[in-house]
Order: C-alpha cells, then structure tokens, then sequence
C-alpha cells in the first residue's frame, strides 16, 4: 500500500499552479511532470477562443477531461463530464464559445 509519505508521491492545485498563457484567453497550469516525459494539467479557455493552428499529438496521445463549459475539438461539442482519448498522431484545433475549464494528461510526455 503506498501512503502519501511513499517516494514519488505527488499533489498540486490547480491555485498553486501558476499560468501560462498559450494564446490570447488560453491558459494553462502544469499541475505534474513524471520522470518518464508524463505529465498533466489545467487548462483554461475564455469564452471565444481558439488554439492558432492545430494541436497535434506527439510522440503520445492526449486524454482529455472536460471540467466545466463546452469544448470544442474543431468538428463537435463536448459538455462538461466528457472524457476524450485523442490518440498519438491525431489532431484537432481547441475552441470554445461558452469557455471551459479541461484537465488534460499526456502518458507519454
């Protein structure tokens, strides 16, 4: 059983987490980087926005957790609740109209 004293465990808050603007009304908060190239975060998208070109997904895929709002992959909404698996090599372009709140993880950096 590990216990939260156990190495490598590891906590953070999306608070805690300081932002980084990736494109005007896009924010992202690194919440975890593995030893392995893993790593996860919050990001954050205003009403209105999108990503400026297309997001693709190397060397490994992209799961995806919508938190709040409406998120859009460039062909279809996705409703607060949503899990997404967007699998290495694929891609789509990130928007929203409502704005959204998405948890993002990347297994293999």
């Amino acid at each position: 059983m590990t216990t939260p004293d156990f190495p490598g465990y590891a906590w953070s808050t999306a608070s805690d987490a300081p932002a980084r603007e990736l494109f005007p009304g896009i924010r992202v908060h690194t919440l975890w980087k593995g030893d392995n190239g893993a790593h996860a975060h919050i990001l954050q998208m205003d009403p209105n926005t999108h990503w400026q070109g297309a997001d693709v997904h190397e060397p490994g895929p992209e799961e995806v957790f919508v938190l709040s709002g409406t998120f859009n992959d460039g062909t279809r909404d996705y409703p607060a609740g949503t899990f997404i698996h967007a699998p290495a090599g694929s891609s789509h372009i990130p928007q929203t109209t409502t704005g959204c709140t998405l948890f993002l993880f990347y297994p293999e950096g």
